[in-house]
């Protein structure tokens, strides 16, 4: 995988010029699948070590795999943490350094990640004094709580880590630097795949194995990400620029608080939807879960397009070039279209053997299968959602962005996860996504729509 990888990013090269001068000028399909192969690498792998984990953990028991589901909304909780400083510094440095002002661009690097250690530290400490509560009222059950427990308890450990991870990776990536914040993510997902088993069936520590494994990884990723961030034309975090400024704080909240939103509501759908399933007993929690996965490996690929989209965007913003960030965002669409046409028709065919490959159980593939297809039907509105969404992010519209961020998983998941599964039982749990994404949709087309009409009445 790694060697396939290194011929994947020689095929698009970062850059014959400075960062700048290429996100600035050169042709709009060279710059963005130059941004995005690496970052569509960094999703997939981290996505698929996902898998292994759920693999790994599904040769234990149906109780084990649901426990996983159980603690994803905490891991999702701690990753809104790192994507609030890390988005929120990136979309402000992409602009400065568009306009080029560079000693504020530094000054927010160092900020926003102290300001993650800090958080992660806090989000630690509360996780483990209330591990039994917060365990059940994620949605485990007695059989699922001892497994829940071990799990979490570990994942907690590494909070610090993985916020101050995604403030570093996202700071390359807006910088212009995917290709470098690849190699920190997928060198922390190559030894997960390592480490998982070593310690689940080597050591014989079950799932708190899995844990253990995925911890140690997170470290190592940190160290990579670390090291790389001080290379090439990455600005260097240094803790002595760390500034108490108001004004970054607030350009923090501003730009982060979308993808906070959309991750914290993600982490509140998932228990919601555990809760649902749940009724219906542990097959169903486990086959949700495994279908977030699975739907999670194609979804990343459109998140990775739109991430290497991002700096696109900053830059021009920042630089004034509104006709070609008009440009761009057609370009991401389509190449998102064409992905998407690849990937959902071969997935929606065999649904039930990849439900199968993760739990080797008839009432978890049934379940499953059932909303993956659905999941699949909707992937295309929701592409077009997530690059409108970054689109209002990146640019600075709070307001429109947060809105946005709010809708596929609070605005509209939340009353309707409510409503479905009153009235069509566990098919209503099993489509509320697939609706959600239809509703977004019909959401985002008039809020960018009025983003560009704003933004390209403006000189540029």
């Amino acid at each position: 995988m790694y060697l396939c990888t290194l011929k994947i990013v020689k095929r698009y090269p970062m850059r014959k010029q400075d960062n700048y001068t290429f996100l600035t000028t050169a042709p709009v399909h060279r710059v963005i699948p130059a941004m995005a192969v690496p970052t569509v690498i960094s999703m997939l792998v981290t996505s698929i070590y996902n898998l292994v984990d759920t693999y790994y953990v599904g040769l234990l028991n149906t109780q084990a795999t649901a426990a996983v589901g159980v603690v994803f909304p905490v891991m999702a909780i701690i990753q809104s943490i790192g994507f609030l400083f890390g988005q929120g510094s990136g979309t402000y440095m992409s602009r400065h350094l568009g306009a080029r002002r560079i000693d504020e661009a530094r000054q927010m690097a160092a900020t926003s990640f102290v300001g993650s250690i800090v958080c992660g530290l806090v989000i630690a400490l509360l996780g483990l004094i209330f591990l039994k509560p917060l365990s059940i009222a994620l949605g485990s059950t007695p059989t699922i709580l001892p497994y829940t427990m071990d799990f979490m308890g570990v994942i907690l450990l590494g909070a610090p880590l993985m916020t101050a991870s995604m403030v570093i990776n996202n700071q390359m990536r807006f910088q212009g630097n995917a290709t470098q914040a690849m190699y920190g993510m997928i060198s922390g997902a190559v030894l997960n795949v390592v480490l998982v088993p070593l310690f689940m069936f080597t050591f014989e520590l079950g799932i708190l194995g899995t844990a253990i494994g995925t911890v140690l990884s997170q470290l190592f990723g940190f160290i990579v990400l670390w090291v790389m961030s001080r290379r090439g034309e990455n600005i260097p975090i240094r803790l002595s620029q760390a500034s108490r400024r108001w004004h970054f704080q607030q350009e923090i909240l501003k730009g982060g608080t979308p993808s906070l939103t959309r991750q914290a509501l993600a982490s509140i759908a998932t228990l919601m939807l555990n809760v649902a399933a749940g009724v219906y007993g542990d097959a169903a929690i486990a086959g949700m879960s495994i279908v977030s996965r699975l739907a999670f490996i194609i979804f990343a690929i459109i998140i990775g397009v739109g991430q290497g989209y991002q700096p696109f965007c900053g830059f021009n913003y920042g630089a004034g070039l509104y006709k070609r960030l008009l440009k761009g965002f057609y370009f991401t669409i389509l190449l998102d279209m064409a992905v998407l046409l690849v990937m959902c028709g071969p997935a929606y065919v065999f649904a039930e053997e990849l439900v199968d490959l993760l739990r080797d159980d008839l009432e978890v593939v049934a379940v499953g299968a059932v909303a993956l297809r659905w999941q699949l039907v909707a992937l295309p509105m929701a592409a077009v959602v997530t690059v409108c969404n970054m689109t209002l992010q990146t640019s600075g519209q709070s307001l429109s962005a947060n809105v946005l961020a709010a809708a596929r998983n609070g605005i509209f998941f939340i009353p309707l996860i409510l409503i479905l599964p009153h009235f069509l039982g566990l098919k209503g749990v099993e489509i509320c996504q697939a609706v959600c994404d239809i509703l977004s949709f019909l959401l985002a087309i008039p809020l960018t729509i009025h983003f560009f009409r704003t933004t390209l009445r403006r000189k540029g």
